[in-house]
Parts: structure tokens; sequence; C-alpha cells
């Protein structure tokens, strides 16, 4: 017999990355907030890379951490060794990437939900979601009943769980642990245009059965940088990592054995990541591809796996462990833990707004893998977006939303809701027209005054932050008014580095606009220069160089921002508009568009159909300057 259990603001659907960003953006701006999970032991759990970060998702940390949440603190507090990608190329694609003690972060997520006000942490399986006048009711499996004004539903690769080795499938979550089997069927019953992805996971190898003399040495930054703008030093790297690579004989052994994959078979009916496909996929797909490259990862300090990374397999365990003893250091590993793909339920994420509230239902908002992507990092920026707008619907305040213009989170979600996901979407710096404004240094810049505004971000970390912009303005401006004259050791540097010795006075922030020059050599010329740390002089000497790039990026952001603020009606039906074609009628109604901005991104909707929609739109505006009736 079903019984009243209790009642919440905010009721968030699953613990993953998500689900704890969501429960602690929610809480923390005051609403009494559950959170639901099969297993507590899987709060925050990482079922795939011990890592967080990567190119653009390191974007990603860095912007959910100055906005006011939790994933780059975390990630700190339990890093093993941390790596600035792409340092080789330009800053706007410069990306961290940390590993991680996956079972220390588990365990330090879990601990902050416990301690956090306002939040309660539940292990309950949600079997059921009704609508009510007041809000939801969400039955558990023991029948328990749970009355909320809001709910998130950051269900991750548990919906509908199933996974796949070779010939053998059962239903299940990532990790061994159970399915969510039933509440799809509720979140059908609401409406909610569901479908199926898949995504997969490689083996965990005994690190003593690992050969690491022939392997080459990846070593992490030093000093290792962190994520949180919090964080002030992180020590030293505590691991290694290591980089192998596949042969003639492994893609032989797959080649053999294909048609025994699930996915090749036909029994996987999901559509996988086309961005990090399985290793027979890879082989399958780039057969002139003599060799893969693998990373070999710790999982923790405390443990001896090791993660393959980019060597994910739904191949049979007996084949998997064949093509991974014909590479270089696996020739005799013992594997801990096969490789699987898993299948699982998600939803068509156009049928959300911007908010990550659902269109038609008023209330219900989801997160993460449920909308389609892929990552870990993109699921925590949904959670918090879609647990911050949760709280203020309660609140009954303005909503958040974030842009394209102003971060990737925006970018992220934009794509999301506007342009859909036919497979696990992943954030790549590509995906952002304004990635050299978009950096991962500039984060706190371009998003902390949101964090505080929203009241997530502390006085103290605020004034903090401003200071750091005061120094910043000062340094640019003395830059700009000092001169450095020339000698011998400078003229000696310069030309070894391949640019134009002084033959007169030049003002340092002249010089530093040259590609071969940099901070340290004007502090080390200039007795004058403060002392300033590395996160301040990096932001200086990417606006001197990049200003001219910047500026203009800028103009191209301002453009858009017209756009975004011509806003569109919601209740317009888009086939009354004479002049638009038939597909963008179509289109428009699904989508429903906040703004022509929005509208001219979405996939079928053309630049004429831009110029019909802005006709209308004015013609609207002017019947309702003289009092008639008008849509917008």
């Amino acid at each position: 017999m079903k019984y009243f259990a209790g009642e919440y603001d905010v009721a968030v659907i699953g613990a993953g990355h998500a689900g704890i960003e969501a429960a602690l953006a929610a809480a923390r701006l005051g609403c009494h907030t559950a959170v639901f999970t099969i297993n507590l032991d899987a709060v925050g759990n990482c079922p795939c890379n011990p890592s967080i970060g990567g190119t653009a998702k390191g974007h990603l940390v860095r912007e959910i951490d100055a906005l006011g949440g939790e994933m780059g603190k975390t990630a700190d507090e339990c890093f093993l060794q941390s790596r600035m990608l792409n340092r080789g190329k330009g800053p706007a694609v410069h990306s961290l990437r940390a590993q991680i003690d996956r079972r220390k972060y588990s365990d330090t997520m879990k601990h902050k939900l416990e301690l956090q006000d306002n939040l309660e942490l539940r292990q309950a399986e949600i079997t059921d979601i009704n609508k009510t006048d007041g809000g939801y009711e969400l039955t558990t499996q023991m029948l328990a009943v749970y009355r909320c004004k809001t709910v998130i539903i950051a269900t991750g690769t548990f919906l509908g769980g199933r996974i796949y080795v070779g010939e053998v499938s059962y239903d299940s979550g990532p990790d061994g642990m159970f399915p969510a089997t039933k509440l799809a069927e509720s979140l059908k019953a609401l409406g909610l245009p569901l479908r199926r992805f898949k995504t997969g996971t490689p083996a965990r190898i005994l690190r003593r059965s690992i050969d690491f003399s022939d392997l080459e040495v990846q070593k992490g930054d030093d000093p290792p940088q962190p994520f949180s703008y919090e964080t002030e030093s992180l020590g030293e790297n505590k691991v290694d990592c290591h980089i192998s690579w596949t042969n003639d004989d492994t893609k032989q052994v797959i080649l053999k054995n294909i048609h025994r994959s699930p996915l090749y078979a036909g029994k996987i009916e999901g559509v996988g990541p086309r961005y990090c496909p399985s290793f027979e996929d890879k082989i399958m797909r780039f057969k002139d591809k003599p060799r893969h490259q693998l990373f070999i990862e710790p999982c923790g300090e405390n443990t001896e796996e090791m993660y393959l990374q980019g060597m994910s397999s739904s191949l049979p365990e007996e084949v998997q462990l064949q093509f991974y003893q014909t590479i270089k250091g696996l020739e005799h590993c013992v594997m801990m833990r096969p490789a699987y793909a898993i299948e699982y339920d998600c939803v068509d994420p156009t049928a959300m707004d911007p908010t990550l509230e659902f269109k038609e239902i008023p209330g219900l908002y989801g997160a993460g893998q449920f909308n389609g992507s892929s990552g870990y990092e993109e699921a925590a920026a949904q959670g918090f977006v879609a647990g911050v707008n949760a709280a203020l619907k309660v609140k009954g305040e303005e909503p958040l939303i974030l842009t394209r213009a102003n971060s990737y989170i925006g970018t992220l979600i934009d794509d999301l809701v506007t342009k859909g996901a036919n497979e696990p979407y992943r954030m790549m710096t590509s995906r952002s027209e304004y990635r050299l404004v978009l950096r991962q240094d500039n984060a706190d810049e371009r998003l902390t005054p949101t964090g505080y505004k929203l009241g997530l971000i502390s006085e103290e970390r605020y004034q903090r932050f401003l200071q750091k912009q005061e120094i910043k303005k000062k340094e640019i401006a003395r830059l700009k008014a000092v001169t450095l004259s020339p000698s011998d050791e400078l003229n000696d540097i310069l030309v070894s580095r391949e640019t134009a010795p002084l033959t007169t006075g030049v003002r340092e922030y002249t010089l530093l606009k040259r590609p071969q020059a940099d901070y340290e050599l004007i502090r080390r010329f200039d007795p004058e220069a403060p002392n300033l740390p590395q996160s301040i002089t990096e932001q200086i000497e990417v606006e001197i160089k990049y200003e001219g790039y910047i500026k203009k990026q800028l103009k191209q952001v301002e453009q858009v921002k017209k756009t975004e603020e011509k806003r569109l009606p919601q209740n317009v039906d888009y086939t009354q508009i004479t002049g638009l074609r038939l597909e963008a009628q179509e289109k428009l109604n699904k989508i429903r568009p906040l703004n022509i901005g929005q509208a001219g991104r979405i996939s079928g909707v053309s630049p004429a159909d831009i110029s019909v929609l802005l006709i209308w739109l004015a013609a609207n505006r002017e019947k309702d300057s003289y009092g008639n009736q008008s849509n917008t």
C-alpha cells in the first residue's frame, strides 16, 4: 500500500554528475531539495574514464566553477595528475584535464550532498511520476510517495539500461548496478519523446600485469593547474600515465571476430557516439590505419585497476583479452573488468526550452545523458542550469538562460534544444563560433558576476574576483605606459627566438604583441614589473596578443545579441505566417524558439525564412502600437 513520505520544492532523480550539480544548486538557492538514487554507493560515480576535463570539457568545468558549481573543486580535491591540453595550439583551445581518484571523487561528492543544508539524499528507485495540480507525485519501488513542485530527471545511462558483451546481454545499469526499468513507461505516459542511445567503456587491467618498461611515459604539468578559481595550489602530480599503440595483430583479432560484436550483429539498436566509438568500430571505419593510440591511466591511488583510454568494446570477454594482449606492454595483462556497451533511454532535447524545462510539461526538467549528451562535464553543466532554473521557478524569479555568446554551457544547451541530438552529443571547441572570447582562462570574468547575482558565489569570493580584475586592468595600463630599452642581453634573447632585435625603446605592451615575447621576458628586464600569478599574466598575454581578433569577435557577439533581443511569441502558429516554407513552419512549431537568433540556428530554417519572420514581427509590433491585438 502506498504511503506519503515527504514533500519538497525540488526533486532530483539521479545522483550522477548532473544530479549532483542540480541538487546542490537548488538547495543552495534555498529550496527544500531531495535527490533520489538507486544506489548511494554510486553517487558521483565515474563508470567510464577516471578523469575530469579534456578538450572543451575543461572549459565547461571552469564555467561551472565560475558560476558557483562543485565539479571543479571536487576534481581538485581528488586529482592525481593534471595537464593542460593543446598547449601547442592557440589559447582558444587550451583545455585542462585531470586524472582523478574515482572512488575518492564519489565519496567526496556524496559527503558534500550529505552536509548540504536544505538537501536530503535518499536511496530509492523512482518508478512513477504523476502530474498533479500543485506539481508532481513521485512513487518509489517501495511504494513511498513524495510530493514536489518541480522535478529534474538526471537518470544517466540507468534508464532502461541494457549491457552488451558479445552474445550476452542483460538489463543493468553501469558498473553492474540495477537499471531503472519502470520509470521509462511513466515518462512516456507524460508525453516525453524517448529514444535509445548507446555508449561503452573499456576494460580495467591489473597494474602489476602490465609491462611499463617500453611504454611512453606521459607526465603531468609542473606545476599542475587547478580547475577551481578557489583552489590556490594542487601540490605535485601523484601519478604518471602511459601511452601504447595497437598493431596489425590487434586489427586481425578484431576483423576475425567482428561478427561476434553485437554492434555489427544488429543486436544494438541504440545510436552510439560518433567521436568516441568502440575500438572495433574504429577498426571497421579506418581499416587502412596501421595503428591506434591508447592511454593507460590509473583509476586511483588505492587500487591496482588501470583504465585503457580509447579501447572501449562490446566484443566477447575472451576476444577482448585476446586483442588487448597483442598490444605492447599488455602481452600478459590480467583483465579485472571486461569492457561493455550499454544501451539506454534518453529524450529528444528539442522538447525543452533553454532553461531545460519541458515546453509542454511545466516544472519538469531534464539534465545530462538523459538529454542526449555524453560526458561527465556536459552532464554537470546541464545539471547546474536545470537545478538553478527549478529553484528560480519555485521562487517565482526570472530564469537563468546562458547564451552561445557568454559560455560553452550556453552553446551546449542551445545546440541540444535547438538542433537536437541524433547521437550522443559531445562538447568540442569547434562547436563554438566565439571560442576566442570563451577561453577556459577567462571563465570567471564571463560568469562569476552571474553566479554572484544568483547567490551562489560568496561575497568574499566575489571581492577577490573584483580585485583580480582591477590588478589585471592596472597592469595592462602600466604595460602601455612603460618603455623597455634595448640591451645586448635582451636582443640576444629576441634573436634566439627568431624575432627582430630592438634598435630603440619600445612600449612593453607593443613588445608583448610579438608571438615570440612573453610576460616572463618583460618581468626579467623590468625590475618594476609586479610578481603576478600565472592566472593573471596568462590573461594579460592573451588579451594583448589577440587584441584585434578579440575585438572583431566581440563585434560579432554584439550583432548576434541584437537578434537575440528580437523575441518571438510562444503562442504563435507558424503555419499561419505567409511566406514561410513548409519545412520552416514545421521546425518552428516544434522548437518554438525564444527569439530570432535561436530561430536562425534551427536546421531547416533558411535566411529567407528569417527575413519573413522579421517582417511579420515588425508588422505585429506596428499593429500593437495602434492599440490593436498583437501576438507579441
